[in-house]
């Protein structure tokens, strides 16, 4: 569990240190049809997968396979703040829009994390 956790942390620090840096630089992406799809695609098997591992986990009474579950549901939401990234800019020209939305993973991260150490030590 405590691996778990820092692997939390470490996309927490990973996704907030690449958010920074993008938004800093000014970085103006292009936008891609295919990749909104895919990126859309990833995000939809992303949520499946998370909701089948918490299920599976509480149904064999596995904290490590219901936190697997978190760390797919954190794969799913990042896959959707790109998707949301992508389409804002694809639309309305909203370069800042993926980075910024990194910051809700960055929330995310470090909330699972925090919950894992504490329940660790309890």
């Amino acid at each position: 569990m405590r691996l778990i956790g820092f692997a939390f942390i470490a996309l927490a620090i990973y996704v907030a240190v690449q958010s920074t840096v993008v938004l800093i630089v000014g970085h103006h992406p292009h936008h891609s049809p295919v990749g909104i799809v895919w990126t859309a695609l990833t995000a939809a098997v992303m949520f499946t997968l998370a909701a089948g591992k918490a299920r599976t986990g509480a149904a064999l009474d596995n904290p490590v396979l219901r936190t697997e579950g978190r760390v797919t549901l954190i794969d799913g939401l990042l896959a959707l703040s790109v998707l949301i990234g992508l389409t804002l800019n694809a639309t309305a020209g909203a370069w800042w829009a993926d980075p910024v939305a990194g910051f809700v993973i960055v929330f995310y991260g470090i909330k699972e994390a925090v919950s894992i150490f504490r329940s660790d030590t309890a």
